[in-house]
């Protein structure tokens, strides 16, 4: 039996088409596990973006009720900001008042000084009794 050189090399070329697919079986085996890997990996990621979004959508009605109840406190805090405003103005002037009873004292306490009361006996005397009977009225005394 004869070969012809075109049946060899249709032989040579079946033989390294057999070689190349004996070759390639592992290297397909591997990237079907590989693919399976990468199926199982994508179907985790995919549970875990499910669970975390759910999670978010709690926390965002979380916050949107925070969020609520801090403008309904806001609202109540600037009512009350209104109610004490007249309190805080009365203050001022109170503050305002003191303020002139204290520069009038220091005026009254400039002209008595002016007296001389260690010269003048009368006046000191005068004093003196004054305050004794404030005392005695009081019951200090």
């Amino acid at each position: 039996m004869t070969i012809s050189y075109g049946a060899l090399a249709g032989l040579i070329a079946a033989v390294a088409l057999l070689i190349l697919v004996l070759f390639m079986i592992p290297v397909l085996i591997r990237i079907a596990k590989a693919t399976k890997e990468a199926d199982k990996t994508i179907q985790v990621t995919n549970e875990s973006i499910q669970q975390v979004t759910k999670e978010i959508e709690g926390l965002l009605d979380q916050t949107s009720d925070l969020l609520d109840k801090t403008n309904v406190l806001l609202a109540d805090v600037n009512v009350k900001m209104k109610t004490m405003d007249p309190v805080a103005q009365a203050a001022a002037d109170v503050s305002e008042s003191v303020s002139d009873v204290n520069a009038s004292t220091r005026r009254l306490a400039k002209r008595i000084s002016g007296f001389h009361l260690k010269r003048n006996g009368v006046m000191s005397s005068a004093l003196t009794s004054m305050y004794a009977r404030r005392r005695r009225r009081k019951g200090a005394d």
